[in-house]
């Protein structure tokens, strides 16, 4: 009679031991089925901005002077806020960036020569606060060439930026430059 009942516990055992075992199996590939599903955390950046010297002849030029004398330290990019960024030596001149130190940054140039792709045809403008831009896309970012003002600056913007960025620095553009038509 305790031959059937060890039997019993001894296959019970066996059940719960198979049961643990399946059950953590299930809900392990879950956590690691969501866990894969989600996207992995964004580095952080740190440290100064590098960026690429590009030609720009009137970079030394007054009016950039002001425009970058009246810049933001922060633009609203939806819900976040991005930061000016401190710029790696040799830093491009008349040149500054926002960032929030997780997607790319916004990018401000002055001084650039004139867009090969803004001519008198050019139907593309966009105006934006009462100054007028001319938006080039890429497949990150799209870039915003000033338009009617004496000086040309572009503004590079990553796509995963909301409109508040061009918004706000066309602000800053209006009340610092004068239209040059």
């Amino acid at each position: 009679m305790d031959r059937p009942r060890i039997l019993i516990a001894a296959g019970a055992a066996v059940l719960l031991i198979v049961g643990v075992i399946i059950v953590s199996l299930v809900y392990g590939s879950r956590e690691r089925e969501q866990a894969s599903q989600q996207p992995p955390p964004t580095p952080t950046r740190t440290g100064p901005l590098a960026l690429v010297q590009v030609p720009a002849p009137q970079a030394a030029s007054a009016d950039c002077a002001t425009l970058l004398g009246k810049l933001p330290t922060t633009l609203s990019s939806g819900d976040t806020v991005l930061k000016k960024a401190t710029l790696a030596d040799p830093a491009p001149p008349a040149t500054a960036a926002w960032t929030d130190e997780k997607t790319d940054p916004v990018v401000l140039r002055c001084g650039l020569d004139k867009p090969a792709e803004l001519t008198p045809t050019t139907d593309k403008l966009r105006s934006v606060s009462g100054v007028a831009w001319l938006p080039e896309d890429g497949p990150d970012a799209t870039t915003w060439y000033l338009a009617d003002r004496n000086v040309y600056v572009a503004v590079t913007i990553p796509s995963t930026a909301g409109t508040g960025v061009i918004q706000g620095l066309s602000e800053v553009v209006s009340s610092t430059l004068p239209k040059k038509f």
